[in-house]
């Protein structure tokens, strides 16, 4: 089972420049960025919703939502600055650069998250093996940027 979640991580990560290249050419043609990743929010809701119905989901529990601190509702707002981030740097930094610094920010936030147990999460604490994999990811962006 953890080898099916490892390939589910790798094919999500996959698609992430993919998904990029596809909305930079939606934000050319209409003519903004933040408008691409609208319609791209937009047409991925339509999807999750499909998705949703298709899978029989209940919709009974959606009232809970509504008891969730309000900071859980940002989640959203953080994933249309990440899409609308990605469309302006993709451009300008090319994948691969755009990419590295992003995976290079997730994975230091992720250790100081798993490390403390911040929002919730399992706590996970830091090791030198942890810290020598972000060293590694870091020399990496460096090594895509300067070559």
């Amino acid at each position: 089972m953890k080898v099916l979640l490892l390939l589910l991580a790798v094919i999500a990560g996959a698609v992430l420049p993919i998904q990029a290249a596809l909305n930079v050419k939606m934000g050319k043609a209409v003519g903004d960025p933040i408008y691409a990743a609208l319609i791209s929010f937009v047409i991925g809701s339509v999807g999750l919703l499909i998705y949703t119905l298709a899978m029989g989901v209940d919709f009974s529990g959606i009232s809970q939502a509504s008891s969730v601190n309000w900071s859980v509702w940002t989640a959203g707002l953080l994933g249309a600055f990440y899409v609308g981030a990605v469309i302006i740097l993709v451009p300008k930094l090319g994948a691969a650069l755009a990419f590295g610094v992003i995976v290079a920010g997730q994975l230091g936030l992720s250790l100081i998250m798993d490390h403390f147990g911040l929002l919730g999460i399992p706590i996970h604490s830091v090791n030198w093996q942890r810290i020598s994999g972000i060293l590694l990811i870091i020399g990496g962006v460096l090594l895509i940027r300067n070559f």
